[in-house]
Parts: structure tokens; C-alpha cells; sequence
């Protein structure tokens, strides 16, 4: 065999091992999710809040009881998470809300929710409907817009210059 031949034998014996490791630690933390969720079901109130701020931040920056702290990593800690400051009744709670609710709390309306223990995982509007957000633009969408917009704007001064000289 070749020196070649013998590198190329190693990276792929690992590979696959990788692979097989990736494997049966993803079955495990697929199984704990799935623990953590029925806890989450099991353990959540509808009740009626109205959000009085909104924003991302980090857990140890957010005001969250020391118990809370306590129970997180330092890696959690330090990344940001979406924290909902709200009136509940006539307690003023911080929460954290989940990433599909955050963009769709509005701030200063009454909105039924359904919070977990201090985790907001659903919302629904209490009168009317919920402000829908707009979708985030990825660059190849930006670029066209502006492609567009520069057409645009190019044809128009053009049929500016077309009527002066028809005058």
C-alpha cells in the first residue's frame, strides 16, 4: 500500500466513526427533548398577560431569579434569549419566551398565552389578531430588490426625458 493509500484508509476509518458516535449521541438528545417537552405540556396555565418589553439578552443580564441561574450552564448564561417583561395580574414577571412566539408578542396588548413555569410557549391574540412578522430578507433577496428598485428608477428617467422632448 501507498503512503496515499494508507492516509486516505485512516480518514475514512474515523469518519465512519464519527458518524457512528454522531449517531447514537443524537438519539439521546432527541430522547431527552422529547422528556423535556411532555414536562413542558404537563406543567403549562393559559393565562392572560401583557407584555411590557421585549427583547434579546443575555440569562444573567435578563433579571431572572437566582433558582433559574442557578440550574443553567455557563454557556447559557452567556447566550442571548428572548425575555418578555410582563404584567400578570398585578405582578410585573419577567419570562422567556420561545423563538417562534417572540417575533409575534405585541407590546402593550392584552394577549392569552400559555407559559410553562416561566417559558411562554404559545400565544394568542385576546381581541382581534396578532401582528404578523415581516420575514427577514437573505441577501440574494436584498440584491434583487435593489436590482429592481435601480431599474425602476432608470425607466422613470427615462420616460422623464422622453416627455421633455416630445414638449
Amino acid at each position: 500500500m501507498t503512503a496515499w493509500q494508507i492516509v486516505l484508509t485512516v480518514i475514512l476509518v474515523v469518519a465512519i466513526a464519527a458518524i457512528i458516535v454522531l449517531y447514537f449521541v443524537g438519539r439521546k438528545l432527541q430522547k431527552r427533548q422529547v422528556e423535556q417537552q411532555e414536562q413542558l405540556e404537563a406543567a403549562q396555565q393559559n393565562i392572560t398577560l401583557m407584555a411590557i418589553d421585549k427583547k434579546r439578552m443575555r440569562l444573567k443580564d435578563a433579571g431572572l431569579p437566582q433558582m433559574v441561574m442557578d440550574q443553567t450552564n455557563f454557556m447559557t448564561k452567556r447566550a442571548k434569549v428572548p425575555v418578555v417583561k410582563a404584567k400578570i395580574g398585578p405582578r410585573i414577571m419577567t419570562l422567556i419566551a420561545d423563538e417562534s412566539v417572540f417575533e409575534i408578542i405585541p407590546i402593550n396588548k392584552e394577549v392569552k398565552a400559555t407559559v410553562s413555569g416561566i417559558y411562554i410557549t404559545r400565544v394568542k391574540a385576546l381581541r382581534g389578531s396578532l401582528p404578523q412578522p415581516q420575514k427577514k430578507k437573505n441577501w440574494r433577496q436584498r440584491l434583487a430588490d435593489r436590482a429592481r428598485k435601480t431599474t425602476n428608477e432608470a425607466v422613470e428617467a427615462e420616460r422623464q426625458a422622453n416627455k421633455k422632448k416630445k414638449k
